[in-house]
């Protein structure tokens, strides 16, 4: 089989579109030349596939009905049983629908993917398995994952287990459903600007965004290179802890993985208790313009309850903290365009590119008019900016990300964490399906401004519950330097093991 031939056509689109300014003559010229370079594509269209060997049995498994999926959680049920034994024997597992399982549908939460079925399992699925955990199946996510909340699904709505006409978070929406009511005991997230510690927050559980790089985010569908973490989610911090050992560690396919540790140990501290810890409470991590004062004040008293627990609980200013949001952002407008416009995995890194996903995305142009409002929002603004600055401000975002991560770094020199409110708010209701494009994407976007610091520096980052407010759970963070996960867990499983945050 060989690749089709460029047509005058085809060149002449490609004259136009680079401004070339070729005459007729010179296209039929320049189209001979081009048989050399076709060739070698013949040769590459020959070769056989490199793609990691697909191992434990499974089915594509099923949609289940409504009776069977009271949150609108799951996309598709589908058990995969692990090996007997191992870290984790007896847990069950939901995989957020952005993260590849051979066999198995996935659709990135969109309307122009469904469909798709990927053909290779993402690294992170069989070293689950050779622990020993039972995957179910594919959970919900937000319309290609860009939202905060769980309303922008083309499946519709994902509901918040503690009051159904509120938010679950998002953009693991389903993960966050189906770990807040036990039907599940961990899942697996993604978070670029919060999506697994917000819905953390919302739901009351606890979510992982470790240090970037640490957990392989081969096989899941990117957002942004920088942001992307692989996020984890449990309703205990000792099995978020267990999980994090399983995962971590080089794959040899993630340009994402630098300067690993060498120990992946996040479960032999955790009965240590926080007395010797020093605890920054962040002054500007609160009292944001959307802020609720029961937030604020929940997760103060649970910074004084780390005190009486033996840490030294001290308020800090870190003023840079209330510019990190405005840092992420053209980071993360411009970089999931152009994320987008690489065909979903771009070009000019070493890793592993699922050619299928590419082959799947590649004319998502022709159904944009099918995007929620908060991504036709995201187009428009990379496409203004990226082509009235031509890139220069997702570049100066990039060099300011080291001056806002030394600001981080410097607190943490003197104190092993910080503390803050995960999201300023608990979470609100889900708006009605016929609501304005304004209030849509406010609901979309409107949390992240403690979280999102986090992704663009990179630095590993903890959300537990702390309280229950209005018959809503109430989210803290925890955040360390890079590759300190230890040391948050230990933090979170004193708290744990000392406080009901359901009945207070």
């Amino acid at each position: 089989m060989s690749v089709r031939r460029p047509e005058f056509s085809d060149l002449d689109l490609a004259n136009n579109a680079y401004g070339l300014q070729l005459n007729d003559d010179q296209i039929v010229e320049y189209q001979a030349m081009l048989e050399g370079v076709c060739l070698d594509y013949d040769i590459v269209d020959e070769m056989g596939a490199v793609e990691p060997e697909v191992r434990y049995p499974r089915t594509p498994g099923i949609h289940p009905d409504p009776d069977e999926n009271p949150f609108n959680a799951w996309y598709v049920k589908s058990e995969i049983k692990g090996k007997p034994g191992g870290k984790l024997h007896g847990l069950t597992v939901a995989l957020k629908d952005n993260i590849c399982v051979a066999g198995m549908p996935m659709m990135n939460g969109s309307s122009t993917l469904e469909g798709y079925v990927p053909d290779i399992d993402a690294t992170i699925v069989p070293r689950m398995l050779d622990e020993g955990a039972t995957i179910l199946g594919k959970a919900q996510c937000e319309y290609f994952c860009v939202s905060g909340s769980s309303h922008t699904s083309a499946q519709g709505p994902v509901r918040n287990p503690y009051n159904e006409r509120h938010s679950a978070g998002g953009s693991s929406s389903g993960c966050s459903a189906l770990v807040a009511s036990g039907e599940v005991d961990l899942a697996v997230g993604t978070d670029q600007g919060g999506s697994v510690r917000i819905p953390a927050a919302y739901a009351g559980f606890c979510g992982m965004k470790a240090t970037h790089g640490l957990v392989p985010y081969t096989g899941l569908i990117p957002i942004e290179m920088t942001l992307d973490h692989v996020g984890l989610m449990s309703g205990t911090v000792k099995n978020n802890a267990l999980f994090l050992e399983v995962l971590a560690g080089y794959d040899g396919l993630d340009p994402r993985q630098v300067r690993l540790p060498d120990n992946f140990d996040y479960t032999s501290d955790l009965d240590k208790g926080c007395e010797g810890l020093k605890i920054a409470v962040i002054t500007e991590g609160f009292g944001w313009k959307n802020s609720e004062r029961d937030v604020d004040e929940a997760v103060k008293s649970a910074a004084d309850l780390l005190r009486k627990l033996g840490a030294e609980v001290s308020e800090v200013s870190m003023p840079m903290h209330r510019h990190g949001h405005a840092i992420w952002s053209p980071v993360a407008v411009e970089g999931t365009v152009h994320q987008l416009e690489g065909l979903n995995h771009g070009s000019n890194w070493k890793g592993l590119y699922v050619t299928s996903l590419m082959r799947a995305q590649r004319d998502w142009k022709s159904k944009s008019s099918l995007f929620p409002p908060d991504l036709k929002s995201v187009l428009l603004a990379a496409h203004y900016f990226t082509n009235q600055y031509s890139g220069q401000y997702y570049a100066k975002a990039q060099n300011l990300v080291r001056k806002l991560k030394s600001a981080y770094e410097r607190v943490l020199n003197e104190y092993d964490l910080l503390l803050m409110p995960t999201v300023p708010l608990q979470a609100p209701e889900l708006p009605p399906h016929d609501t304005d494009a304004t209030t849509f994407v406010t609901r979309a976007l409107e949390m992240n401004a403690n979280t999102a610091p986090f992704n663009v520096t990179g630095l590993p980052a903890l959300s537990i519950p702390c309280a229950m407010r209005n018959d809503l759970p109430v989210g803290m963070m925890m955040i360390g330097k890079d590759f300190s996960e230890a040391t948050l867990y230990r933090a979170a499983a004193a708290f744990e093991g000392e406080y009901n945050w359901k009945k207070t």
